[in-house]
């Protein structure tokens, strides 16, 4: 059995999709026979302070050499330090959600310190295995990554039902993480547009992360006086039933490494409302639902708007996003690229 040390922020637990796709990696390596270890450094990662950073090099150090380690790039791509240190005596394979470098809000020069944090810590894996094929030429171009070690390893899709559509006023769904990069500012500034057609909104999401946005998103609610047709709600939420209850799936995220709501939408039959950034375009077809340029309220809003007034359009992407969703990759389909790149890294 061959013994792998995933390293991770400690949060496994949380609802967020990086999150959830490390714990079926998790679980799928598990199942196909290896011993996976959990290496948790500091939920601080990747804004960590020194004794976080303390904490991170003593748990590495104390790994064996030839050791085999599977490393959240969350975690990994802001300890270059340690990257360099260890690298040399460790099999790395380095797991990249998205460019940290790219997280929504980051001063100049915080995003220049983290690409050049990443860039570092990336160049001493054996191997880089990304969620997305546009994340790949992301991490290719910025960082440096040789193709011969890149990866794409698409995140998995479990069945559920499918939503029947047709609500009426119809619902509109938002899941992610109350967090700058997700763009929920933007979906509420165009539904503030909308207050004359007839729908409800629900969003799904932690406040966790960010309590200052979370605290800015109800306030822009109350500001617009939307109070009673919008409601926020926490993590607990299961976001799959909330999907068979949908008619439209809007989330106006200003980058994904992969947008893995996006897939589990499609493959409830839900039609989309999104923004083309970074990956997104790749994952949701024009089949499935309408691509706007980010940060726009009024583009936004105006693909709302055809979604909830046209109920023939809305029930031709629903059926485009049903087919869509049935040509998903599994989660064993993903674990299988996580197997080559670790068998590939065990040897000598």
């Amino acid at each position: 059995m061959t013994r792998v040390h995933f390293l991770v922020p400690d949060g496994l637990d949380l609802p967020t999709g990086g999150y959830g796709y490390d714990r079926r990696i998790i679980a799928e390596l598990r199942e196909a026979g290896f011993l996976v270890e959990i290496v948790a450094v500091s939920r601080a990662f990747p804004c960590p302070g020194g004794a976080d950073l303390a904490d991170a090099a003593r748990r590495l150090a104390a790994l064996p050499d030839g050791a085999l380690v599977l490393a959240d790039g969350l975690a990994f791509g802001a300890m270059p330090e340690i990257a360099e240190r260890e690298g040399a005596r460790l099999n790395i394979v380095a797991l990249c959600h998205h460019p940290l470098c790219l997280e929504t809000g980051l001063s100049p020069e915080e995003s220049a310190r983290l690409e050049d944090s990443e860039r570092r810590a990336l160049a001493m894996a054996r191997s880089v295995v990304v969620t997305a094929p546009a994340t790949g030429r992301e991490v290719a171009t910025r960082f440096g990554v040789a193709p011969e070690k890149l990866s794409v390893a698409l995140p998995g899709t479990d069945p559920a039902p499918l939503s029947p559509g047709g609500g009426r006023p119809p619902l509109i769904l938002s899941i992610g993480t109350l967090i700058p990069r997700k763009g929920h500012d933007i979906l509420i500034a165009a539904l503030a547009r909308l207050r004359a057609l007839d729908w409800t909104c629900r969003i799904i999401g932690s406040g966790e992360a960010d309590p200052a946005t979370a605290a800015d998103l109800r306030q822009r609610i109350a500001e617009a006086g939307l109070g009673e047709r919008v409601t926020m709600t926490g993590r607990s939420e299961d976001t799959r039933a909330a999907l068979a209850k949908a008619d439209i799936f809007a989330l106006a995220s200003r980058y994904e490494g992969y947008g893995m709501v996006f897939a589990e939408a499609m493959s409830q039959g839900v039609p989309i409302v999104a923004c083309a950034a970074g990956p997104i375009p790749d994952v949701v077809p024009a089949s499935a639902g309408l691509l706007v340029p980010a940060d726009d309220p009024q583009a936004f809003a105006d693909a709302l708007e055809r979604l909830i007034t046209d109920e023939a359009l809305r029930a031709r992407l629903a059926a485009g996003a049903a087919e869509a969703g049935r040509a998903l990759p599994s989660w064993r389909d993903a674990a299988a690229v996580f197997v080559a790149r670790l068998d590939e890294a065990a040897r000598p």
